[in-house]
């Protein structure tokens, strides 16, 4: 048994309606995650903040966001292994929806704080149950194609963030991708549970167990899979959202903007999400076209160094270039899906993620203590080399999972 797409028509629509949910409720989710970016100055500023007190609250405010969706992932996946996938990937709509709303609402630091760790906590498990359902739904051979889907359509979530935050106020801003996740839920009329998941609640093997994941083996690969993800965030943290700083560093005149760096990469992570995906299934496999997408990374890195500063046209092409070398996230998730059995599959897939994004501070600390030797340009271009020697280390030590069959348990 795989899921449900021996089921005739009916299995087709299920599959249907599991990646249009995941793929809509992955676009909620990378909307919220970026629109604080896009309106924290303005939202602060209204909120009486100036000076330095805009990064400083800006960045604790990121912090705790971060926290939230640290403790929702670990709490998500469990849920996912031991209750379902589709009662973590509809409560993760609902808890990131509410606080949405209730962001707009916010009068003080204190109250924003609350309502982006409660974000943060629903951001969590969406991504990681929506991948999960997806992945055991669909054929072996071509779920490559669902989870590609799931991860370009969420990506463009944060295209409609750059352009809701600049043209609209920052409170119905918040509130749009509230009013976006409830209208979600619409849709969960016609999703199925896995079928694999339903057969696991049948079975005497330990469920969401992270005694099970973190032993032996399974840590190693558990492990791998999170360090291959890392260089992806390190383009999006310090690259992408340091190219103001990075640009005068590197001499250009006029600095680049932020905001416009963001857009053109995930414009670039749209086109890299699908073509990672639809090209594992092509040539049938995962390994080969993450080391592509990671070779590619490091070449993209290069450029933006080298060709990125002599005009603004330039530098924006190489963040354009960064997004789509780095759009492996696609097939990373699916990766995370494919290596453990059912029992643990929604705890690694929830989980992996936000490790990967929780690596942010660390990539950072690395960063700064990197400054005062090798300057700004030196100290960003020495950690991205790191993180790429890291990731291709972590790939080489997992197995190809094109095809392979989930329908196991972990022992």
């Amino acid at each position: 048994m795989e899921g449900t797409h021996s089921a005739g028509g009916s299995g087709r629509r299920a599959v249907t309606m599991a990646v249009l949910v995941a793929a809509l409720g992955y676009f909620v989710d990378i909307y919220d995650l970026l629109l604080f970016g896009i309106i924290r100055v303005k939202s602060l500023q209204d909120l009486g903040l100036s000076g330095a007190e805009l990064t400083r609250v800006g960045l604790h405010l990121l912090d705790v966001q971060m926290y939230g969706m640290l403790v929702g992932g670990l709490v998500a996946g469990v849920i996912g292994d031991k209750r379902g996938r589709l009662s973590v990937l509809f409560g993760s709509i609902i808890c990131y929806s509410l606080a949405n709303i209730a962001n707009g609402f916010v009068t003080d630091v204190q109250q924003y704080a609350l309502a982006r760790f409660v974000a943060g906590l629903g951001l969590a498990g969406e991504l990681g149950a929506g991948i999960t359902l997806v992945s055991e739904l669909m054929h072996k051979e071509t779920r490559g194609y669902g989870t590609a889907i799931v991860a370009s359509v969420g990506i463009l979530g944060a295209i409609v963030a750059s352009f809701v935050g600049e043209l609209w106020s920052w409170r119905v801003a918040y509130f749009v991708g509230g009013g976006l996740g409830l209208a979600l839920l619409l849709l969960r009329v016609g999703v199925l549970e896995s079928g694999m998941f339903s057969a696991a609640k049948k079975s005497d093997a330990k469920r969401g167990s992270l005694s099970l994941l973190l032993t032996g083996r399974r840590l190693g690969r558990y492990l791998s899979v999170i360090l291959i993800g890392i260089p992806i965030w390190y383009v999006i943290a310090l690259l992408i959202v340091l190219a103001p700083e990075l640009g005068g560093a590197l001499g250009m005149a006029e600095r680049p903007s932020a905001g416009r760096a963001i857009l053109f990469s995930y414009a670039g992570l749209v086109l890299g999400d699908l073509g990672s995906g639809v090209l594992s299934q092509v040539f049938k496999t995962r390994k080969k076209i993450v080391a592509t997408f990671l070779l590619m990374t490091g070449a993209s890195i290069a450029v933006y160094f080298t060709v990125g500063p002599t005009s603004l046209t330039a530098f924006y092409a190489c963040c354009f270039l960064l997004g789509v070398a780095t759009g492996y996230w696609a097939v990373f998730m699916t990766i995370a899906s494919e290596q453990f059995g059912t029992n643990i599959r929604a705890t690694v897939t929830t989980t992996a993620p936000n490790f990967v994004r929780g690596s942010v501070p660390l990539v950072t600390w690395i960063f700064r203590e990197l400054q005062a030797p090798l300057g700004l340009v030196g100290a960003a271009a020495t950690v991205g080399a790191l993180t790429l020697v890291v990731a291709f280390v972590a790939l080489m030590a997992l197995d190809e999972t094109y095809g392979k069959d989930l329908d196991y348990f972990e022992s």
